[in-house]
């Protein structure tokens, strides 16, 4: 059972939207870090189903949360807001059938996620 509003009303989880599980799941994972922390958390696209308020809100905890506790947090996203917290942003690409790992500049990867968003849009 999860409560949003901290007023007794309570959900179940199976009646949560992806955005809110997501929360959930955010929630449960930073509250063992602040117990127990890792060295280090990889996270896949854990702001594709959250709204952007949401995945700004995220950003700014992983931000807060690496910078106090001495953690490294690797993520992956095709969103700007976690990308705007980023210490080092690296772009995969591909030739040949070939992958390709490279450092590149927060505004290479703003311009690369607003290309991939307007065409995902049409």
């Amino acid at each position: 059972q999860v409560s949003f509003t901290g007023k007794g009303e309570t959900q179940s989880m199976k009646q949560l939207s992806g955005g809110q599980k997501t929360v959930v799941a955010l929630t449960l994972i930073f509250a063992i870090q602040r117990c127990d922390p890792a060295p280090f958390y990889l996270f896949d696209e854990i702001d594709a189903a959250l709204d952007p308020q949401y995945r700004t809100a995220v950003g700014s905890v992983v931000r807060r949360l690496a910078d106090l506790a001495d953690t490294q947090f690797i993520a992956t996203t095709f969103r700007p807001e976690i990308l705007k917290v980023a210490d080092k942003i690296y772009g995969v690409t591909h030739k040949n059938r070939v992958s390709f790992i490279n450092v590149v500049s927060k505004e290479q990867a703003m311009d690369f996620i607003e290309h991939d968003q307007t065409a995902n849009a049409s």
